[in-house]
């Protein structure tokens, strides 16, 4: 959008103090997928020197800190959440001295540093799992992860544990040559590690510490409500529930698997390790819990700080529900003295630019629906992507506004739809190889990023990219964006401009508008934010306009648009 005259009050706003051991509370931070980001060294994979010489670009968006997904050495079991070493960096993606480079570049421009922490589970090629492997039954060793004997049947024969069906598709066991099993709630070559042995907890203590020393600023903690099982169940004399009655259990602290009390026992234990830095370290939980209460467990000020939001996510683009989770979750966030976060995509879910595109769904059908597309072939003619990218960059605009903080996903900032039409020859995730026909994977937001639409790979670097690109990227690439004042990468930059001297205090008042289609709150300061989720235009609220996400029509806020204004 180009920008307007901003009135003479905007430049007298003062933005609220942030302490530095608060700049969480209501960041920007900016997921990158390293292998997918920027490919310097010209392997076709994305590199740490990668991400180091983005840095100008990183600090132009007006991103506060940036997310990086898993970096360490991994056999990509699970696009790197499958980790051999949690104190290295990949090979192929650099070294420890590039990314100490990296986090001193990225702090110099201003911007912090958050790394992926993958606790519940190692690859099958970490060096205590090569060791568990080579050790006998009830082994030290073995002893780290979660090994089980055979199930004896009623006529005497061995069984493997229990039924129960791994994240990926398969058995959660598998089984060595010795005749045990280990458990895997992930792909096979992510055993689960046993959170009841004092020396994993130790583990993980000094890994934190290990990245905190190195200035990594905070943590995103994978899957932070699976750690903890139920060992008594597990090594009962009992055969294990089958999967039919664990997905009837209640999700109350008790379940022998997901989101078990003993959980923020360890988070207390790494809240200590965070609180020997100034400023502390913080973390926020991947925690996929639907009990919102249970969810704020995880952003205590003795656990974790902060946990993923992702009801927005899941939302279908209607009023009366987004604000309902607005409250909801702004009143949780307030019950743990925490901050709430917002986010619309990440590298597991489809683009939200392409789930707006979608037919208008029944209330909780989108992921449903957006699968279906997948399977289908993911074709964007199937898509209305007028409406999805108008869709996405209000809501985008909406959630900037909102008290908290907001997580982006690389390639969002230039209205990137999700890749469909992959080739099966040129999948990765393991999702697609474990569950043929039922679940396509995630690949299609893991398509590395275009920068140059004439260049070899649109930019990514000068090999042929590890994903196949579609030919479509070419109009959304950072040259042609950054050429052309309406693209969805100048309306991120002035929004997060705009937002960094708008930022008050954590706190929002809902307006009247007289739509159930039309949202509008006021910040302290007058910040006031109207969102349109109608097809109509309509009046906007008395205020001087600072930025709307499409232009007004004869002065009019149009359908499926939002619009930020400072009162007079």
């Amino acid at each position: 959008m180009p920008s307007l005259p901003l009135p003479s009050k905007f430049e007298e706003l003062v933005p609220v103090d942030v302490p530095d051991a608060q700049w969480w509370r209501q960041a920007v931070v900016y997921q990158v997928y390293p292998r997918s980001f920027y490919d310097l060294d010209g392997n076709g994979l994305g590199d740490i020197r990668g991400i180091t010489e983005k840095v100008p670009y990183l600090k132009e968006l007006g991103i506060d800190a940036v997310w990086l997904s898993p970096f360490y050495p991994s056999e990509l079991a699970d696009g790197g959440y499958d980790v051999a070493d949690y104190r290295d960096v990949a090979p192929e993606l650099g070294t420890l001295a590039d990314f100490d480079e990296m986090t001193a570049a990225l702090h110099e421009a201003g911007i912090r540093v958050v790394v992926d922490i993958v606790p519940n589970h190692t690859s099958d090629q970490h060096v205590w799992f090569k060791e568990a492997v080579n050790s006998p039954k009830g082994s030290p060793a073995r002893n780290r992860y979660i090994f089980r004997d055979s199930r004896i049947d009623e006529d005497g024969n061995e069984q493997i544990p229990s039924d129960w069906i791994s994240m990926f598709g398969g058995p959660q066991w598998d089984q060595l040559a010795d005749g045990q099993w280990y458990l895997h709630t992930f792909a096979p070559e992510q055993p689960d590690l046993n959170w009841d042995n004092p020396e994993v907890r130790e583990e993980f203590e000094d890994v934190l510490a290990f990245w905190s020393d190195r200035g990594v600023d905070g943590f995103r903690i994978d899957v932070a409500h699976s750690l903890v099982k139920d060992q008594a169940v597990i090594f009962g004399p009992d055969p294990l529930p089958t999967w039919a009655e664990m997905e009837k259990l209640p999700w109350d602290g008790t379940h022998p698997v997901w989101d078990r009390d003993e959980v923020h026992d360890v988070y207390r234990g790494w809240r200590k390790v965070f609180d020997r830095y100034d400023p502390p370290r913080v973390a926020v939980a991947e925690a996929w819990v639907e009990d919102p209460q249970r969810r704020a467990k995880y952003a205590s000020i003795e656990g974790l700080g902060q946990t993923f939001n992702f009801d927005l996510l899941r939302a279908d683009f209607h009023a009366p529900q987004f604000k309902e989770i607005i409250d909801h979750n702004l009143e949780l966030a307030a019950r743990a003295d925490s901050s709430t976060t917002w986010v619309l995509s990440n590298h597991d879910v489809i683009r939200h630019a392409t789930r707006y595109g979608l037919p208008d769904l029944l209330e909780g059908e989108e992921s449903v629906v957006g699968q279906k597309w997948l399977l289908d072939g993911g074709s964007l003619a199937d898509v209305d992507v007028e409406q999805g990218n108008r869709r996405a960059d209000a809501t985008t605009m909406l959630l900037l506004a909102l008290p908290g903080a907001t997580y982006l996903y690389q390639g969002e900032e230039l209205g990137l739809h999700e890749v469909g039409d992959i080739a099966d020859a040129d999948r990765q995730d393991p999702t697609f190889f474990r569950s043929p026909g039922v679940d396509i994977g995630r690949d299609g937001c893991r398509v590395p990023l275009p920068w140059v639409a004439d260049a070899q790979g649109y930019g990514f670097g000068s090999e042929t990219p590890h994903f196949p690109q579609p030919t479509w990227f070419a109009d959304h690439a950072v040259d042609v964006e950054d050429r052309d004042p309406h693209s969805t990468l100048n309306l991120y930059r002035q929004a997060l401009s705009l937002r960094k001297r708008l930022l008050t205090e954590e706190r929002l008042t809902w307006e009247e508008t007289g739509s159930e289609d039309v949202l509008q709150f006021v910040r302290p300061n007058g910040w006031r934010v109207i969102m349109n989720f109608s097809k109509d235009a309509v009046d906007l609220p008395d205020g001087d306009l600072l930025l709307s996400s499409r232009p007004l029509e004869d002065g009019r806020l149009p359908g499926e648009t939002t619009a930020w204004l400072l009162d007079a």
